[in-house]
């Protein structure tokens, strides 16, 4: 065989695809390709279109350090505007040629002679040098296996993939979940419905949420002088990036925050029961520490019941908890979450002598290559996770680190790069030891953890560590071949 077709394919065309994009042209490299399944790009942000759908990290974090944008209208973006930030990459950097829509990525199977990838999509095998991997870690709809759904009369949704055909008006709601997108959404749709019964498993630490109004003259401001918004964007990351102690042990340093958020529900849930069921039983960051300022409220109206006693059945127009009780519904929206770690699993990507990824363990090296795995690099890989700053700081350390091996290999006319065994090991044992005394073990429910109890998630420690650790391509630390 001659030539690969591609020098690079991309997966995904979210934050992650598209920061790969960029910098692929940035560095020279135009004979790539961005797969997206979907019929159009931006990721999470094209998804998401669920009322109240907003980022939790302050806008000007939310945006890449080569195309900043001074126009957010508030501290916390609404997603029409993330997704006008995507739209604004793909027209400024000129990625639409290279965007390969509604072409679903199938699996790869390395070619060991020929030093590239037989990537399968849903238009057919191509071939490339290298593959980058950016689907998003959020980007697998969890919706539990309830006794009796099939029978379900009406219409049921995943927040994740709303359905706006759906009138929501006089209706009997059933949400079920009260994670991230759910703490959003309900203030949204309360006043609408006739009733809204929210089925909760456990409670949330829910701290305020700091949002405001970035008016036109500031605005302005920001975007004229590239200093001011310089120091504006680096006393924002300053502040998150703070919190990273708060998380890496359970010690008395999380009392304030948990204070915190304990008079916030407090000020807002004046009745006794409801409070105590809003307040959790676990250490605050052991899950992911939700802001709002309208959820509480919404729980408290007369048309809203929060049920705490589980689902035992669905049948066609009711909802049955675990104590026997039977709630009618018109409608049931599942707000639970995202499979997380089966993202990682999604695919079949065989590696050398037809080894799959991730079928052992959820480790990579530097959460960016895996041994046995030549040329292939995971955005967002495991333990790049953060519950404490912005994951667009992470997913561009991530990107430059997988640019610069592909420079290496272009430069060096390379069959391939693979990491070497003993250095993967050596990285995950020092990451696991770093994760053991962290709040996430220590003892509720998450995704960061496996089925195991490893943690295959999160990054632990400052996000500043981790960009100075990608900060160039150790080929000291590979097999070059």
């Amino acid at each position: 065989m001659g030539a690969p077709d591609f020098e690079v394919i991309v997966i995904g065309s979210g934050f992650g695809g598209l920061c790969a994009g960029v910098r692929l042209k940035q560095a020279g490299i135009d004979n790539f390709i961005i797969l997206e399944k979907d019929k159009d790009f931006g990721g999470t942000w094209w998804v998401n279109t669920y009322p109240g759908c907003a980022v939790d990290i302050p806008s000007h974090l939310y945006s890449f350090s080569f195309a900043p944008n001074a126009r957010w209208t508030r501290r916390f973006a609404g997603q029409d505007e993330l997704l006008a930030y995507t739209r604004s990459l793909v027209r400024d950097f000129a990625l639409a040629p290279h965007l390969r829509l509604g072409c679903a990525y199938e699996g790869a199977q390395f070619d060991e002679e020929g030093g590239y990838w037989l990537v399968r999509t849903g238009a057919g095998t191509l071939t490339s040098r290298s593959v980058i991997s950016a689907p998003g870690a959020l980007s697998r709809a969890a919706i539990p296996a309830l006794p009796g759904l099939a029978d379900f009369a009406g219409p049921a949704f995943h927040s994740s993939r709303w359905d706006h055909a759906v009138d929501l008006r006089g209706k009997r709601v059933a949400v079920i979940g009260n994670g991230a997108c759910a703490v959003q959404f309900i203030a949204q749709i309360a006043p609408l419905v006739a009733q809204l019964d929210v089925y909760q498993r456990t409670a949330q630490w829910i701290m305020p949420r700091p949002d405001r109004v970035i008016g036109p003259r500031e605005r302005s401001l920001l975007a004229r002088v590239a200093p001011l918004r310089l120091a504006y964007r680096a006393l924002n990351y300053l502040l998150y990036e703070s919190r990273a102690p708060l998380f890496l042990t359970t010690s008395r340093f999380l009392a304030l925050p948990q204070w915190v958020a304990r008079r916030h529900l407090e000020r807002q849930i004046d009745d006794p029961l409801l409070r105590r069921q809003l307040t959790p039983g676990y250490k605050m960051g052991c899950k992911r520490v939700l802001m709002a300022n309208d959820f509480y409220p919404a729980l408290a109206r007369p048309n809203v019941k929060l049920i705490t006693n589980g689902i035992s059945r669905v049948s066609a127009n009711a909802i049955a908890s675990a104590d026997g009780a039977e709630r009618a519904a018109d409608v049931i929206i599942f707000a639970t979450g995202f499979d997380v770690e089966r993202v990682l699993h999604a695919v079949d990507v065989r590696g050398c002598g037809g080894k799959r990824m991730f079928a052992d363990s959820l480790e990579a090296y530097k959460g960016c290559t895996v041994a046995g795995f030549p040329n292939y690099f995971t955005i967002v890989g495991p333990n790049t996770g953060l519950g404490h700053n912005s994951m667009i700081y992470m997913i561009e350390a991530g990107v430059n680190y997988a640019l610069a091996a592909i420079k290496t290999i272009r430069a060096r006319k390379l069959h391939s790069v693979d990491v070497k065994e003993e250095a993967q090991r050596a990285w995950n044992d020092t990451l696991q030891r770093k994760l053991r005394g962290g709040v996430w073990s220590s003892g509720c429910k998450n995704w960061y953890l496996d089925g195991k109890g490893r943690n295959y998630a999160i990054w632990p420690g400052f996000t500043f560590s981790y960009r100075w650790a990608t900060r160039r391509f150790d080929s000291e630390n590979y097999t070059l071949r």
